[in-house]
């Protein structure tokens, strides 16, 4: 029987390889770059082009698509696409909870998966939930820190926004861990993806007047992405704002020109 393209060698070595190159990029980083404002943004003028760029994608394709897919669906519809698109990353946090040596987060994490892939038509329906077993959300960027990994620079990824290097090297890592990638043909491993892409739309529909607000609103929507960005990351993660020394005086929506 001929072997499929995940199981080549060349595939096998992806995992390890990719885990030591993670290991290694997110060590560079030093606790010491971070600044009094826990903002460590060595290549800001780089990222505010990728933030322009970004700027331009939501403004001509995400936000149109965004308005047709929220007019077309309704609201039932739209949780059903997003129920979907959670529950297949569910394996990928089964992954990093045992990564991260979290036991019982990862049993539950599987039996939440079993529970609404039997009773829940495929993920559509979360069904786990009404039986009280909760989403405990992860990703590879949360395992590189239980392992003592650094933050590194803020980084503005092109299509995906803001990260940072520890978080950046995260999203790599789980989009070739994710099991519709590794060990799904054509054309099933597209599903994953294809599922990402109108949960991306439907959160751009319903947050609609938020994210406006941050991108076209603002004074300057790139330092607010920014600390609105770095500030969430580090409550999900458990880190004290003392800890980073974050300013908690920060205002997003003040000129940051307005002293000169």
């Amino acid at each position: 029987m001929p072997l499929s393209r995940s199981s080549s060698p060349a595939r096998r070595l992806i995992v390890p390889l990719l885990l030591g190159a993670a290991l290694f990029l997110s060590a560079c980083a030093s606790k010491d770059t971070v600044s009094r404002s826990g903002i460590y943004d060595p290549h800001e003028e780089a990222n505010r082009g990728t933030h322009e760029f970004n700027k331009s994608v939501d403004r001509l394709l995400l936000s149109p698509a965004a308005n047709g897919y929220g007019t077309i669906f309704p609201r039932p519809v739209r949780t059903g696409f997003s129920n979907f698109a959670d529950h297949l990353s569910l394996p990928n946090d089964v992954i990093n909870h045992t990564l991260q040596g979290d036991i019982d987060a990862a049993a539950g994490t599987t039996i939440r998966f079993i529970v609404n892939t039997v009773f829940g038509l495929a993920g559509f329906v979360d069904t786990a939930t009404l039986f009280d077993i909760p989403r405990e959300d992860t990703d590879f960027g949360e395992t590189l820190y239980v392992w003592g990994a650094e933050e590194g620079p803020y980084v503005e990824l092109p299509f995906f926004g803001p990260s940072t290097q520890r978080d950046s090297v995260g999203l790599i890592t789980d989009l070739i861990l994710n099991p519709f990638i590794v060990v799904f043909r054509d054309p099933t491993r597209y599903i994953g993806a294809a599922a990402y892409v109108v949960d991306a739309m439907g959160n751009r529909y319903d947050y609609d007047a938020t994210i406006d607000s941050i991108l076209y609103e603002s004074a300057d929507s790139y330092a607010q992405a920014r600390i609105l960005y770095l500030q969430n990351r580090r409550y999900q993660l458990g880190i004290a704002a003392e800890d980073v020394y974050l300013d908690s005086d920060f205002d997003p929506y003040e000129d940051p020109y307005d002293d000169f």
